[in-house]
């Protein structure tokens, strides 16, 4: 509630108190100002942003660890980069809390969380390639690669559009500069969320070929693509998915109001829900499951090439095809092998 002694704004360029404090918002303080003229109608909860910070910062430490210890260097660049930007969002945060009227701690918290997931995003897609070579890229509508190289585009365009919203916004001195960049992150949040419908499109597509194609699956992977490791890591990544969007179906809503919308300025617990929730169970699923541990050592060898020659490709299908057959158990063996024998007559 606003105090009368205080230099106070109704969001729409007028208020009453002190002209240097109303012209220059940044110079206020909480005995000066009351939070009309902050960035938010409230203070930012100093537990629960701490919290979030300290769990991101837990999980940069582990998948520093499995990355560096596995090799998967794309998957742990991009899962530490966004975990980064988690926690210098909420550390921006826990500083508004203290200096609510500072606009560089808001922007830095504005950018920092808007783009962090698109960033998660992508360890999610690098997955799909490896999960279609253990099952067998003959059951798949299209190329490990080209999953890759799709939706990780797509992901790098929602980055894009993304940073540039938040830097025309960080650095608008007008009300139409500043609603240029909250509609082009907007842009890039919508994008987001449409790259991760037809991901979960792609990967139902994929689901349902497998189950229909059972007898089909590499033999080489079946120890790993049969166990509840694995079954339990798909499901993480489903869940992670779900989650990103659904957080990003909030960000959509929240900006479209623009920043003085009672949902952005006001409803802490909404966003601590829909923005911070969300995002720790996606990155609980994607460091708790990670896929090195989940893969059970196959991770590496399930990768793919962008570009193969034809040598090297055909001599690749001879080595997995007499592998397959060296793994195949005796049980399976006899099973084949009455399949494919005609009968006599």
């Amino acid at each position: 509630m606003s105090n009368s002694n205080l230099t106070h704004s109704n969001g729409h360029g007028t208020g009453y108190g002190n002209i240097t404090l109303l012209m220059n918002p940044e110079l206020c303080t909480l005995e000066t100002c009351d939070l009309s003229m902050a960035s938010f109608l409230y203070l930012p909860t100093l537990p629960g942003n701490a919290i979030y910070a300290a769990i991101f910062g837990i999980y940069i430490v582990a998948q520093l660890f499995l990355g560096i210890k596995h090799k998967t260097w794309g998957y742990m660049v991009a899962m530490v980069l966004g975990l980064l930007l988690e926690v210098i969002g909420y550390v921006a945060r826990i500083m508004l809390h203290n200096s609510p009227f500072d606009n560089n701690n808001f922007l830095m918290y504005l950018v920092t969380l808007t783009i962090a997931p698109a960033l998660l995003s992508a360890s999610i897609y690098l997955c799909l390639a490896r999960i279609v070579v253990v099952y067998d890229e003959n059951l798949s509508r299209f190329k490990p690669r080209t999953y890759t190289i799709v939706f990780c585009t797509c992901d790098f365009i929602c980055l894009v559009l993304q940073a540039l919203g938040g830097a025309i916004a960080s650095t608008a001195h007008t009300q139409r500069s500043s609603n240029l960049g909250k509609n082009i992150m907007l842009a890039g949040l919508i994008f987001q969320d449409v790259s991760l419908v037809l991901f979960a499109i792609a990967c139902t597509d994929f689901f349902l070929r497998v189950r229909k194609s059972k007898r089909h699956w590499n033999m080489r992977y079946l120890e790993i693509t049969s166990s509840r490791l694995f079954k339990v890591f798909l499901f993480g990544l489903m869940i992670a998915t779900l989650t990103i969007f659904t957080r990003s179906s909030y960000r959509i809503v929240e900006l479209s109001g623009g920043f003085k919308s009672t949902l952005f300025t006001s409803d802490e617990a909404v966003f601590m829900i829909f923005e911070g929730l969300m995002i720790v169970i996606a990155t609980s699923c994607l460091t708790l499951l990670h896929p090195a541990v989940c893969f059970q050592g196959a991770f590496a060898s399930a990768n793919f090439s962008f570009r193969v020659k034809k040598n090297a490709r055909d001599k690749s299908m001879s080595s997995d095809q007499e592998s397959q057959h060296s793994s195949v158990p005796l049980s399976m063996m006899g099973d084949l092998s009455r399949e494919r024998v005609a009968p006599t007559k």
